[in-house]
């Protein structure tokens, strides 16, 4: 464990139990939420690279135009 992780744990084991609960539950949920973040991101990367391939293909083919966004 490291040191910063320890001073957390020594800090929170002071508040009461209810308080430690709810950072112990918002730890859980935020480490669960970067899973989900992390098998997203990798789920789409094949999408995201095919959609790259698919741009690059219409821009060698001229299929694109260039969009002056200065005006919008």
């Amino acid at each position: 464990m490291t040191k910063l992780l320890e001073q957390v744990f020594d800090k929170v084991s002071k508040l009461p139990d209810r308080e430690q609960n709810v950072v112990a539950k918002w730890i859980l949920e935020e480490m669960e939420m970067e899973k989900s973040w992390d098998k997203t991101f990798a789920e789409s990367e094949n999408i995201l690279d095919n959609l790259a391939d698919e741009a690059i293909s219409d821009h060698k083919k001229h299929k694109t135009k260039f969009l002056n966004t200065a005006f919008l």
